[in-house]
């Protein structure tokens, strides 16, 4: 016994060291700068910076769902941004590519400068279209990744502060998502059944909630009753095909929303990493939240904000525009759809939406979600101004 006395002494000795190592206080996170951002039709998250020594401010999107960090190639050759092929492929919704890097740039926020960025190069130019205004680029993994990141969708400021202790607001929410590059967030939904299963947390997507062809299938997660409707979505690699439908509840972490839209998508290259991950969150739903993303810590702190029982945009048209040439066209129409009933073709012009000829294509689509108003639409066919009605329907 004598013997084994000292021992288990230096074994709790020991423990108890350890159990000190591993409680001792990390530094405290440290303020670094604030900036406004803008949304786009969604809720996208859309911040200004400048490059290198470009005097012109560039438009990016902030996003959760990106690998790494971007620039448009329209916008790498007009201000001669050079970039070399790789043999690095980007898989995005409908596309599957080669890519060229712009190495070691820098990119200078309002108050914070980041040195040694390596850019991919891609093409934006439907992004640039669905919003109507220039997108440069998208800041993903690359920035989150060393800093964490305060969004207030009240206020409509970022913070940037470094890696370190914070706290975060009382009665908040902290989620604990599986980090890759992209997080990962475990979800309960409901619709003919209550399932949990892996989502992505996606900033950049414009939409609540989404769901591969091949989830929802095999899942069985959608009522059968419920017939999902045609639409038109984009994705990196262009235009898309989608369905969209509704689920009866979306929970993430402690919050449940009620009728959530949700877009079905055939996903034939398998960006979401099906049967690991079923779809996405995207950022119409998580609007609803004041938002730390704190990649160094592994967590994502929600609260509940002004916006969190703003209703969901129910309203469906069957219509596609994009602003092309300084001008709104039609690109899609579904057949039996609320915009073929009115009268709508492809290649058509917008010109007004009820009384607005600001030529501003979000104004118009959000003038548009409003599954319960017949609204007016003036358009330019064949050099001739036709006034037409539209009414949208609801997919509940």
């Amino acid at each position: 016994m004598k013997r084994i006395i000292p021992l288990i002494i230096i074994i709790i000795f020991n423990a108890s060291c350890y159990g000190q190592e591993i409680l001792t206080p990390q530094p405290q996170a440290k303020y670094i700068t604030r900036f406004p951002f803008v949304q786009y039709s969604g809720g996208v998250i859309v911040i200004k910076a400048l490059l290198n020594d470009i005097p012109d401010s560039l438009n990016f999107v902030l996003d959760t769902g990106s690998g790494g960090i971007s620039l448009d190639s329209s916008t790498c050759a007009e201000f001669k941004i050079p970039n070399r092929p790789s043999d690095t492929v980007i898989t995005g919704m409908g596309n599957s590519h080669k890519v060229s890097f712009a190495f070691n740039q820098t990119m200078h926020l309002p108050g914070l400068t980041i040195n040694a960025l390596n850019f991919h190069v891609n093409d934006y130019d439907v992004l640039t279209s669905v919003y109507g205004e220039k997108i440069d680029g998208i800041i993903g993994y690359s920035f989150f990744r060393r800093y964490i990141v305060k969004i207030n969708f009240d206020s409509t400021f970022i913070e940037v502060y470094s890696p370190g202790e914070m706290a975060y607001p009382k009665s908040s929410t902290t989620l604990h998502p599986v980090f890759t590059t992209l997080p990962i967030q475990n979800v309960q939904i409901k619709d003919r059944r209550k399932m949990d299963f892996n989502f992505y947390f996606d900033t950049g997507a414009g939409l609540c909630f989404l769901m591969s062809d091949q989830f929802a299938d095999d899942s069985g997660i959608v009522m059968p009753k419920r017939k999902p409707l045609l639409t038109q979505a984009e994705g990196m690699g262009g235009k898309l095909q989608m369905r969209l439908t509704v689920l009866k509840m979306v929970q993430v972490g402690r919050y449940k929303f009620r009728n959530v839209p949700t877009y079905l998508y055939k996903d034939e290259y398998n960006v979401t990493s099906y049967p690991n991950v079923g779809g996405l969150l995207g950022i119409d739903l998580l609007r609803r939240f004041n938002m730390i993303i704190n990649y160094p810590r592994r967590e994502i702190n929600l609260f509940p904000n002004g916006h969190f029982t703003d209703e969901f945009d129910y309203a469906y048209t069957g219509l596609a525009a994009y602003f092309v040439n300084g001008v709104i066209l039609v690109d899609d129409v579904v057949p039996g759809s609320p915009a073929e009933k009115a009268g709508i073709l492809k290649d058509d012009i917008i010109v007004a939406v009820n009384n607005n000829f600001s030529n501003n294509i979000i104004k118009y689509k959000d003038i548009l979600q409003s599954e319960t108003k017949k609204i007016q639409i003036i358009i330019r066919r064949n050099g001739i101004l036709i006034q037409l009605y539209i009414q949208p329907k609801s997919i509940l």
